[in-house]
Parts: C-alpha cells; sequence; structure tokens
C-alpha cells in the first residue's frame, strides 16, 4: 500500500479483565465508549489467549507461540526451577528469535509508540525502546501499587523476589510521584497511560507526524490490588451485595441478550477451594468488604473506558479516527486468586499486607490497600465457562474481543458478532496485511530481520475475511479453516481442532484422576462439562496426535504443573490462609496475629 494509504493501529489491552466484564459482553459495568465502539465495529465471540499475562504479549507482538518467542514460561515462575525451563523459548522476555510487530513496522515507515505495562525484559536489550518502539514509557514488571505507593520497599523485609515496580521512559528509568492522596489530580496507571500516549501522539512532528502510527496502550488495570477513585468506586455501590453467584447469573443472562452465547448454554459450576465460605454463610463484615472489592474492580474498568474515550475523542478530533485500526481485549481470563503473588510479594505476603496497607472497609481501593477480589468473583466473569487464569479451560484463554475500522466491509461491522476461532497471534499477519508489510519470514520458515534469523508467524491474516463482502460464514472455520492450535503453560494444556477440545489440568482443579486428558465438543458444551473422551477414541487420539506435534514444534517443556501456581502458594497453606479474595485472607491473618490460629511456617 501507498503510505498515505495505509492504516493506524491502536491496540488497548486491558489486564485480567474477564469475559463478561464490558457492557458490551453482557455486564452492568458502564462502558459506553467500547459499547459505542463495538455498536459500529465487530465483536468476536471465540477469540483466544495465553492464560497468563506475558505470554499473551509475546503472542501479539511476534504473531507466533509464546514458547518460541521468548515466554514458554514467566520470568517471575522460572526462577523456581530454572534448570526445568534451561531451554530456547522460555527465556521469560521477548526473545530475539522473532521480529517485533513494533520493529517490523517501524522499519517499514510506521511511528511506533507504547504507554504501560510491559512485562516482556527487563534488561535494555529487552526494553521496548530497543524493540521497535519510537517513544516508550513502560512499567517492566508485571504488576504494581496503581497509585505508585510501594512502601514496603523501603524496609528490609522477607519478601524480596522481585524488583520494585521500574518505569521507564525512551529506555531511561522514570521516577513516578506517588499518589497518596489517591485523588483524580495524581498518578493512577490509567490515567497516566492514556495522557502520555496522547502526549506522544500530540507530539508528533516533521516527518513522524506524515507517517502512519502503531499506538500500543497496555493497562495494567484491573489487575490487582484492586484500586480506583472513590467516584468511580461509589458508582457501584450496592450492586454487589448479593454476591458472585448472583452475580454469575446476571452476566449469563447479559451474554445471551447480547447473543454472545447460546440460550440454552449450560455453564460449568463455580471450583471453589475451603476458603470460599459460601455468600450466605459469611459474616456481614466479610461480605461488605468482598463485594467492595468487587465495587472496586467495576470502578477501574469504568476508568479503563473513560481513558478509552479520551484517545477515542484525540482521533476524532484530528481526523485519524477512520483511518485507525482499533483492537481491545484482555490479555487473559479474569483472575481467580493470587497467581502472581509469591513471585511478586514473596512468601510472606500476608505479613506484608499486615504490615504496610489497611484493608479496612472505608479504605478498600485507595493507595494503601491491597486487595484483590478471589474466585467466585472470577468466575461470575467467566462464565459459562470454566476456571480463569492461568488454566487452559475456556475461562482462561477465552477473552472480549472487538475491533473497529471503518474501511472493512460493511458486512463485518455495524454490531456484527463473529463467532469463527479466532487467536491474539493473529492480530500481527493481520496488521501486516493491512500495511503492505512482508514478514521477514513469511514463507514458513525462518527468514532475516535486523541481521538475525526470525521465526514465522503461526497466526493468520483475518483480511481476507473482514473485506469479504459475504454475509454469512461468521462462525467455526471461518478463519483458521482446519488449522489446529495449542497452549500450554506451566503443565497445563490444552488442544483445538475445529470444536473439539483436548484438556489437561490437576486433578484437585477438575483434571482426570488418571492424569489424562479430557475432551470436548464446544459446539455442544461451552462449560466443558461432558468429558468425551472415552466415548470418541478417534478423536481423543487424534488431538493427542496434534498435541505431539505441538509440542515437537513449539519446544514445549512438558511436566507437571508447577507448584503453588495457583490458590496454595508457600508461606500460607499449611493452616488453610489460601485462596478466597484478600479480605477473607486478611481476617485469617489477624487471627494469627492475635494467637487464635497457629501458623508454624511463618
Amino acid at each position: 500500500m501507498a503510505p498515505s494509504s495505509r492504516p493506524n493501529f491502536l491496540v488497548i489491552l486491558a489486564d485480567d479483565l474477564g469475559y463478561s466484564d464490558i457492557g458490551c459482553f453482557g455486564s452492568e459495568i458502564r462502558t459506553p465508549n467500547l459499547d459505542e465502539l463495538a455498536r459500529h465495529g465487530a465483536r468476536f465471540s471465540d477469540y483466544h489467549t495465553a492464560s497468563a499475562c506475558s505470554p499473551t504479549r509475546a503472542m501479539l507482538l511476534s504473531g507466533t507461540d509464546n514458547h518460541i518467542a521468548g515466554v514458554g514460561v514467566m520470568s517471575e515462575q522460572k526462577g523456581r526451577d530454572p534448570d526445568r525451563w534451561n531451554v530456547p523459548g522460555h527465556e521469560g522476555f521477548l526473545n530475539h528469535d522473532v521480529a517485533a510487530l513494533s520493529e517490523i513496522l517501524q522499519d517499514d515507515g510506521y511511528h511506533t509508540l507504547i504507554s504501560g505495562k510491559w512485562h516482556l525484559g527487563l534488561r535494555p536489550e529487552n526494553n521496548p525502546a530497543a524493540r521497535g518502539f519510537d517513544r516508550s514509557f513502560a512499567l517492566l514488571p508485571g504488576t504494581s501499587n496503581h497509585y505508585a505507593w510501594e512502601p514496603q520497599f523501603d524496609e528490609d523485609f522477607n519478601f524480596f523476589v522481585r524488583i520494585p515496580p521500574l518505569y521507564t521512559e525512551d529506555g531511561k528509568k522514570y521516577e513516578v510521584e506517588p499518589n497518596t492522596a489517591h485523588d483524580k489530580a495524581g498518578f493512577f496507571t490509567s490515567d497516566f497511560y492514556t495522557d502520555n500516549l496522547i502526549r506522544y501522539l500530540r507530539e508528533r512532528s516533521g516527518e513522524n507526524k506524515e507517517k502512519p502510527f502503531f499506538a500500543y496502550l497496555p493497562f495494567s488495570a484491573p489487575h490487582w490490588p484492586l484500586q480506583c477513585a472513590k467516584e468511580d468506586r461509589e458508582r457501584y455501590k450496592g450492586i454487589y451485595d448479593d454476591g458472585p453467584d448472583t452475580l454469575r447469573l446476571r452476566r449469563l443472562e447479559g451474554l445471551k441478550k447480547q447473543g454472545l452465547v447460546p440460550s440454552d448454554v449450560k455453564p460449568h459450576d463455580m471450583v471453589v477451594g475451603p476458603m470460599n465460605t459460601e455468600w450466605n454463610d459469611m459474616p456481614d463484615y466479610e461480605r461488605l468488604c468482598s463485594a467492595r472489592a468487587m465495587e472496586c474492580f467495576a470502578g477501574m474498568v469504568d476508568n479503563i473506558d473513560q481513558n478509552v474515550g479520551k484517545i477515542v475523542t484525540y482521533l476524532k478530533e484530528t481526523g485519524e479516527f477512520d483511518n485507525t485500526v482499533i483492537i481491545f481485549q484482555s490479555d487473559n481470563g479474569a483472575e481467580g486468586a493470587t497467581y502472581e503473588a509469591l513471585p511478586t510479594m514473596g512468601a510472606d505476603l500476608m505479613r506484608v499486607i499486615s504490615a504496610y496497607y489497611d484493608n479496612s472497609l472505608d479504605n478498600i481501593g485507595n493507595a494503601t490497600s491491597f486487595a484483590w477480589y478471589g474466585t467466585r468473583w472470577a468466575q461470575a466473569s467467566t462464565a459459562p465457562s470454566r476456571l480463569y487464569k492461568m488454566y487452559t479451560t475456556e475461562g482462561g484463554i477465552k477473552v472480549p474481543f472487538l475491533i473497529h475500522y471503518p474501511k472493512f466491509a460493511k458486512e463485518r461491522q455495524g454490531g456484527t458478532i463473529i463467532n469463527a476461532f479466532s487467536s491474539v497471534m493473529d492480530l500481527c499477519p493481520t496488521f501486516l496485511d493491512l500495511a503492505g508489510i512482508k514478514h521477514p519470514a513469511s514463507d514458513g520458515k525462518s527468514g532475516s530481520f535486523r541481521g538475525r534469523d526470525v521465526a514465522p508467524m503461526r497466526g493468520k491474516s483475518w483480511v481476507p475475511f473482514m473485506t469479504s463482502k459475504e454475509a454469512s460464514n461468521y462462525s467455526g472455520d471461518a478463519i483458521h479453516g482446519e488449522t489446529a492450535m495449542g497452549w500450554e503453560l506451566f503443565g497445563r494444556a490444552a488442544v483445538r481442532k475445529g470444536n473439539w477440545k483436548l484438556v489437561h489440568i490437576e486433578a484437585s482443579m477438575g483434571g482426570r484422576e488418571d492424569d489424562g486428558w479430557q475432551l470436548y465438543d464446544l459446539s455442544k458444551d461451552q462449560g466443558e462439562i461432558d468429558d468425551l473422551s472415552q466415548s470418541r477414541p478417534e478423536v481423543y487420539k487424534e488431538l493427542l496426535g496434534i498435541w505431539e506435534q505441538y509440542r515437537k514444534e513449539t519446544g514445549v517443556v512438558w511436566g507437571t504443573p508447577i507448584r503453588y501456581v495457583g490458590e496454595e502458594w508457600d508461606g500460607n497453606a499449611e493452616e488453610g490462609i489460601v485462596g478466597g479474595d484478600a479480605i477473607t485472607q486478611t481476617l485469617a491473618w489477624m487471627k494469627v496475629r492475635k494467637n487464635e490460629t497457629p501458623l508454624s511456617k511463618l
């Protein structure tokens, strides 16, 4: 394409947003700006990522599998068993065996920008500034206090498994002023990331102003700690007082009303642990605190939408809106527990919270609180699917996705719901196709890029589909055909071909007791309830063969699920302080401190 006709690209990525957490996907949370984009664009109902954040980000920027792109294991967990993952593709950062989308676009005349969470490497050679971004503001690790208030790093506490939150701008360290007043005037991640990206766009000059742009806005919200401005939280006061089970039913009805799930869909039962007391059996104060945490989560999502409105307004004011491909998605399923709590806060998480944070009812959501919402609230948003983040069940890898680009065929817009299977790996080939750029390894074999050999993409361009004027064929294999897809992270895995899906998770979370695989027909069973591994042995055998081929092609390090990736992490598991939400665990810890409960390991 001629430079003047090439589109801009804006990728907006939410962190740990559940499938039904925005209005156009059945939510009660107020998201008018996203809903408006969906109304004039398209929603994908069967769009998949990895089961965790940094692997998804690697797939998005490379167009290939996370095991090839360097994040076959997340950096936070690699240190627990380094020998297991001491193989190529498991470096824990976006490696140089792939050409990043930002690098390719930069070399072909695009102005490239990022403002937000990176989580793909800490070293200078892995910084966004070294991976193709002309301007970059980045949170390098996987999480932070959204108000930049991190007092625990000032003391010699026994939890230093990671470095403190580290921000860089254009590759140089950037000091953020903590916002202890937790008000709209000071630093808050989502607001700052968006305002900063708009600043980068406004500051374009000379030839950069004439170039098309690739703008990447990866939020670190609504990832825990759940924090937001009081006015955003108060908008949802009382809405969640009837608990997560009731919310789950409401969300299912919302999805049905939107046409995103079948009206007769059978949802998987909630999977609950020992700390997940039934809502009506919880003490009144715990219910109030738990509902307050969910109110904060809703406020964070509301705030994301406000920021989407800011950047859309900017694009309309500058006349760039109609020539910009806008993508919005989550990076994985909802966060059911503090999966990164051990590597980010250490085994003494509850001691840290007790010493530095205040999770009392009136303080939840402020800079000085550290709350998450637990497995039941997460499963309210992943229904009808099974489980949540870190699992290769649908609840962990199927996410909300919308795309807006007026130059696509009218048959693919105007609120269309596309049920075709699709993957985050498809974004890179789609963007390159729209920009008229050939990938350096486009022949399916490794190619040369910036003096190094790089792997080909495994995703597929949507351009033929999205520019087609056929009004039908929105479902099934309309994009990927008969191509099979695989997933793996920490010993949990899945394979999909057509509507058939093979799943491997540990027995304690609903997997097979004999350590075998489970087989589901997603065309009839979106909840992954009826295991057909025994009744359809021919399909089971075929998909196992596909799994072995996937392992061979991507270099998966296969083994038992990693310890403590889940609710039962080291340091707090012995006496039952596991699972549940931040409030339940905080109150349990308070009993320990009062010597009401022994906790020998701490």
